[in-house]
Order: C-alpha cells, then structure tokens, then sequence
C-alpha cells in the first residue's frame, strides 16, 4: 500500500488545542470492526462497552518535562534542548537548536548552574549526545527547570502539565504521552474495577519518533523508530488468564498495543518481557494478542493511522475517520476517543 492511501482531508480547527474537563467528558466513537458500525457517545460511557472478565492493558509511562532552554558557557547564546534516550551514566541523545552551537566539546548551563551539559558527539542524523552534570537527583533537577514537550500541532500553553500525564503514570522516560491514556479518571477507573474488569499495566517510553512521518511512498520501505518497552509478570498472567476464560484484551492507545504485539511476535506468547521494540504494524498484520483497541484519531499518512487500519480493516478506518471530520470530533493528543472492538 502507499502512503497516501492514508491521506484524508483535516480542517485546522479540528485539531485539540487544549483538553477538555473532566477528563472523560470527551467525545467516543465505537466502531465495530465486522460490519464497520458507527455510534457516537462520551468516554464515561466506555465502562458500558466492556464486560465483565475483559481487561483494560494500559500504559503507565509518564512524560518528562524535557524542553529545556540553555545558554552557551563562553558566549551565552540561548540553546534549546529536547532530552529523547537516556543512554546511561547521565548520557542523553538530543535535539538541540540551533544545531551549529552544539559542536562537540561545546558546555551549557541550565537553570542559572542547577544543570550543566557538555557535547560529546554528533550523530547520523544530527542529534546530539550530551553529558550532564548536577547535585541531587535528575529528575527532581529537570522538574525544575524543564517544560512540557507539547507535539508540534498545540500551538497554545497548557496551563497544568499533569494534563499531559495519564492518571495512572508512573515510570518516567516519555518524550510523548501515551494519549489514549489521558480519558482516563481515578473515579472512572474504579468504576471498571468494580464491574469486574481487571487493569494491567505495560510501560512504553515515547519517542518523538511517533510524530515523524513516513516519507516512503510504499509503506513497507519505512523504517520504524524504536522504543524501550517492559511488560511485568502479573500483566502477563492477567492478559492469559484472561484469555484462558474468554474474555477480551483491550489496549489503552498504539503503545500499549505495539508492546503487546510485540512481546507475542518475538515470544510466540505472553511473558515477562523487557526489550527495544520496532514493530511496525500496517494492513496484512495479523493480530496476536489484542482483541480491541482504545485510541485517539491520528495525523494523516502516520503509522499510527496504518496501525489502526491494521486492526479495523482499511475501508471501516477511512469511512469512520470521515465520519469524525463530518460530525467535528476533536483530534490528535488532546481530541476525542474511538473504542475499536
């Protein structure tokens, strides 16, 4: 298939600029992925679609405030830093910008010296990979200092950056979220709970990788972006034991699926299973482990799209992507939800 197989037309006002509240006052489109059956509902009535003995698999990664802006050591030029991979030892591949003042040796400071990084290499591509040097504990140093990495489509300041988090996050290391996620409240979630409904978790840290389109036409030539992944003993007994007594495994956004997926493609089955993770999953793929899927409408021509269509059928993802255009869904990180079954 080709990438522009993928293609439908998206009116700018359409794109989530903010998140609505409560959480779960979003809109919900359940599709039925046989008949391709459209209704239109809200995310609270999602308790109403899953049944006892199902079980929601979610992702508990949690969003670092990565944007950083610093100054160069010698001449005091304003640098910005996108933290992506954590390499070890307080490595980091980055993005930097402007590029050309992050040559390799180059020192910054952040935060008025609470953080101070050196450039150690550049690489293929141009990302950087930069040393950092502090007191106390990262993660309470970039809390700090750092800022919310927005996708490039919100243009407006969230105000809150926990609405950028999942209720449920927990491990640190996202340079995105994982936005199926963040329909989700604590009150909705007991809910499911106590109709029976067992919740597990997996962990996907994000890359930026998930926002870069396919630039081959034939999507089978794309090469994937790959992601660190974790999917913990007691996730794998649930989604068995699941199975075993015929209920359904429901993933909670692309991440959770592909982590999934992948576990069962490299494992033949699901285990305890830590790894990086570059599955691509576009019409042809045969689903191992998932029965249906939680997500939010993607960007045109994305792999998440493809990932989608993947699962609900070409024509069914095309017709109920236009029905959401025609009846004004909100789309993207902070739009509207569709319920995949």
């Amino acid at each position: 298939m080709n990438k522009s197989d993928f293609y439908y037309d998206l009116p700018k006002e359409l794109i989530a600029q903010h998140p609505v509240e409560p959480r779960d006052s979003s809109r919900l489109m359940t599709v039925d992925k046989t008949s391709g059956e459209i209704c239109h509902r809200y995310f609270y009535n999602i308790i109403d679609e899953l049944n006892a003995g199902d079980c929601l698999i979610l992702n508990n990664t949690r969003v670092l405030p990565a944007r950083m802006y610093g100054i160069k050591e010698d001449t005091g030029a304003r640098v910005e830093f996108l933290l992506l991979t954590n390499k070890g030892d307080d490595v980091w591949e980055t993005i930097t910008g402007p590029g050309k003042r992050a040559k390799p040796g180059t020192k910054f400071i952040f935060g008025d010296g609470l953080l101070k990084a050196e450039i150690l290499d550049v690489l293929e591509g141009g990302n950087r990979l930069a040393k950092f040097t502090y007191d106390g504990n990262f993660y309470e140093v970039l809390d700090k200092i750092g800022q919310m990495p927005l996708p490039p489509y919100i243009t407006e300041e969230l105000e809150n950056g926990e609405r950028y988090q999942t209720v449920y996050s927990k491990a640190v290391g996202s340079a995105a979220a994982p936005t199926a996620g963040l329909h989700f409240t604590q009150e909705l979630m007991q809910k499911i709970s106590e109709k029976g409904i067992k919740i597990g978790y997996v962990t996907l840290h994000v890359g930026l990788g998930t926002f870069r389109p396919v630039k081959t036409n034939d999507i089978s030539q794309h090469i994937m972006h790959s992601e660190h992944y974790w999917l913990p003993a007691e996730t794998a007994e649930l989604i068995n034991e699941t199975k075993k007594n015929g209920g359904r495994v429901v993933a909670v956004g692309t991440t959770s699926c592909r982590t999934l997926e992948s576990v069962a493609t490299f494992n033949g089955k699901i285990e305890e299973a830590e790894g990086w993770t570059d599955i691509f999953i576009y019409p042809g793929y045969r689903f191992k482990c998932i029965d249906a899927l939680i997500t939010n409408f993607h960007l045109p021509e994305s792999t998440l799209i493809m990932l989608v269509s993947a699962f609900c059928g070409y024509e069914n993802t095309m017709n109920f992507y236009k029905t959401a255009v025609e009846e004004k869904y909100r789309f993207f990180s902070f739009g509207d939800a569709v319920f995949l079954r």
